[in-house]
């Protein structure tokens, strides 16, 4: 097995931890895959809005909570949308570099 080449620092890993593994199977959380460039995408969004740059893994967190308020907006809904920042990327600038040239490639799947 040879794991893709996505540039997702510590969320690069292909293992499962128990706890995760319950908590889904016991509807607590629902796994959501998203693509890489999308979450850069957003993650510059949120840096020019708010002043820092989320870590990769952070920038997940801050897709899926804009994904949630666009969501609400099209349903004309009031929602509280509560994101865990673990974090600043300036060690992973590399990465932003790749977005912003348009070398990081997409991880979304075709088919």
């Amino acid at each position: 097995f040879v794991p893709p080449p996505i540039h997702a620092g510590g969320l690069q890993y292909h293992g499962m931890a128990p706890i995760i593994t319950r908590l889904v199977e016991e509807g607590f959380v629902r796994p959501v895959a998203y693509d890489q460039v999308d979450v850069f995408r957003d993650a510059v969004l949120f840096a020019r809005a708010e002043g820092i740059i989320p870590a990769p893994e952070t920038a997940h967190a801050v897709h899926a909570a804009l994904e949630l308020a666009r969501q609400a907006t099209r349903q004309d809904e009031k929602r509280v949308i509560l994101i865990g920042f673990s974090g600043h990327g300036h060690f992973d600038m590399s990465a932003y570099q790749g977005y912003l040239t348009g070398q990081l490639p997409s991880t979304a799947k075709v088919g």
